[in-house]
Parts: structure tokens; sequence; C-alpha cells
């Protein structure tokens, strides 16, 4: 039996410019961290004949190619697994609608088990390249590359999204101590909310053949860069300005992004004292983030915010790895996996 855990992530600064339709022509680059919120994905051989895949359904059929879900039909092709096998996907978080990146997760952590189970070796830069593979060019969907590696190398950093289809990567060298701090002023909330994270970021992939949304994006990867230097002299005063001015450039790109309910959640966070904040992933909905350094900001934010989900995460320093059997027990025990360690109920992709 082959267990992965992969971390969720929470993406900063310069999200939309890891789409093909920015980053070919002008190159692109993200501020993001693995958060500690995680996709389990077990894959141990069936007895009997067949492949077993459980997740939000199960589904038992007799080649891959049978299967429904896109990415585990595509994996097992890409890898090419059609002996009896099963495979299961646990969730801490509901797998659709949080942006928080779960469907790269599933993608990074599948190949990773499948990849084990195989006995081969795979570097976290080829899991990443697979995972984007697997996602854009079998699965077609029209996403980036961001959440791929983050999945994939976990911790904070900045990856570069280059024109030759390459990805660079650079570690944000941000003290322990500041991360902790961090960790204690970044509120996360729940907004809920129907979103179609393709068509948002189809829709942003279009609107970047726009020069003026070009010239928003372009503004925000300045970003990534002036908020990698604050963190890395221990400066996070600035980090809720930086989130602030990035919000908004990203709400000029596509008037899919938000809409009057996120920006009058926005606007009351922002009158209760935090400096800025945005929506986690494409757009739509999902989870919202906000920076209050004082504990005077956090208890009006929590007053006025009460009718929201409030879900504390932690920047997770590893990124995709393998674990045994033994210690998957303990956590399901002890860290309440099997009743969602962030979310009261587990989720399954």
């Amino acid at each position: 039996m082959i267990i992965s855990k992969t971390p969720l992530r929470m993406s900063f600064v310069g999200g939309g410019s890891d789409l093909p339709a920015y980053y070919i022509k002008h190159g692109g680059a993200v501020i993001s961290s693995a958060i500690n919120a995680f996709v389990f994905v077990i894959v141990k051989e069936k007895f009997d004949p067949g492949i077993r895949f459980s997740y939000s359904k199960t589904e038992n059929v007799n080649h891959f190619s049978e299967l429904e879900h896109p990415l585990a039909k595509n994996a097992l092709k890409l890898l090419n697994v059609n002996e009896n096998i099963e495979i299961v996907s646990i969730a801490e978080i509901p797998s659709t609608g949080t942006g928080l990146g779960s469907s790269s997760s599933f993608s990074v952590g599948l190949i990773n088990a499948l990849s084990k189970y195989k006995s081969k070796n795979i570097s976290k830069h080829e899991l990443a390249k697979t995972a984007c593979n697997l996602e854009i060019d079998l699965a077609k969907s029209p996403i980036g590359k961001q959440d791929q590696y983050a999945a994939a190398f976990g911790g904070m950093k900045v990856y570069k999204f280059n024109p030759d289809e390459t990805v660079s990567i650079e570690d944000v060298l941000i003290p322990d101590k500041k991360i902790r701090q961090l960790d204690s002023e970044i509120l996360s909330f729940y907004i809920g909310g129907k979103r179609d994270a393709n068509s948002i970021l189809k829709d942003q992939g279009n609107q970047l053949k726009n020069t003026s949304k070009v010239n928003s994006m372009k503004k925000m990867v300045d970003l990534v860069w002036d908020m990698k230097r604050e963190l890395e002299v221990g400066d996070i005063s600035n980090f809720g300005s930086i989130l602030d001015e990035n919000w908004r450039l990203k709400r000029e790109i596509s008037n899919s992004i938000s809409d009057k309910y996120i920006d009058e959640i926005y606007e009351e966070a922002i009158l209760c004292g935090s400096s800025g904040g945005k929506l986690l992933g494409a757009g739509g909905g999902g989870f919202m983030i906000f920076h209050a350094p004082t504990n005077e900001i956090k208890n009006k934010l929590r007053d006025k915010l009460k009718n929201l989900r409030e879900v504390a995460f932690k920047i997770e320093s590893q990124g995709s790895r393998i674990i045994n059997f033994e210690w998957f027990n303990e956590a399901i025990a002890y860290e309440g996996i099997s009743k969602g360690s962030c979310f009261s109920n587990t989720s399954s992709l």
C-alpha cells in the first residue's frame, strides 16, 4: 500500500501570470505557499480483476479508459498502469470551489503515489511537470502552472514561468519567527459561492490579449518581487498593502473574478482595519484571506465576518511526499483526517 500526502496552497501575488496567454510573451511570476491542509492518495494492489477508484463517488471498471474521472483516467494512461489496482482519494478541504488548488494537489499526489507503486523515482521538478502535462495537455484544463509546483515543492517560494515553458524556483528566505508571525496575522474565511475555475481562467486568458489587462498583470508580477524583498528582510508590515494592490489589479483583468458580494466582504474587512487581502484561486468564491497584524483588527474582523467560516491555516514547509501506513493510521486517530482537521467533515476528490 502506497500513501501520498500533498499540501494545498495559498497564492499571494501574481496569480494569473502562470497562464500561457501571458507568460509565453512576457514571462510570469507568483509568490505562493503550501499550507497545512492535505490531499491523501492511497494506491494498492487489488485482489480481484479491474480498477476501483474511490473519491466523491466510486468507480469500478475493467480498464482505465472506462473511468469517468479525467485526471485519474489520464494519469493511469500516462504512467501505463492497467493492472488490478485500487485508488482512494481523501481531502481535508472540499475538493471544488475553495481556491486552494485541490485539483492540482490531487494530480501531484496521484502521480507521486503511482510512481512509487511502479517503483519509479521521481524528482519534485518532474512531479510538477508531469502534473502540468496531465492537467493541461491531457485533461485539457485551461489552467496555469503554479498549483502543481506549489504542491510538489511546498514552502513559500517564487515560481517564475518562462516563455520557453520552463519554470524557475526561488525560495523566499524568511526567518522562521516571521513565518510563525505571518501564520498568526493571516485570517482565512470561507465565503462559499458558485465558481467554475476553468471558465474563469479561460476568460482571464482571453482578456490577456488586451493591452490594458496585460499592463495590469505586469504590475502584479512586479509586486511579487516587492513582496519577496520585504519578507526576506523580515518586514511583514507591508504584506497587507501589497495584497491589496495585487487584488485591485487582479479585479481589472476580468469581471468574472469578483462580484458585489465579494467586494462587500472585502470593503468590510478594510473598514475593520485590515491593510489588505484577496480572494484565493481563480475567482468567484472560495476562501478570502486578510492581513490582520493586531488583536484589535483580528477581533473586529471576526465579529464583522462572524457569519463566515474561519479556518486557520499555517505555512507548510514540505511538498508532496510518500508516507507509510502506520503513520496514516496514527494521523487518522490523532490529527482527525477522518473528521477533517480543517473542516468538520472530510471531502473526497
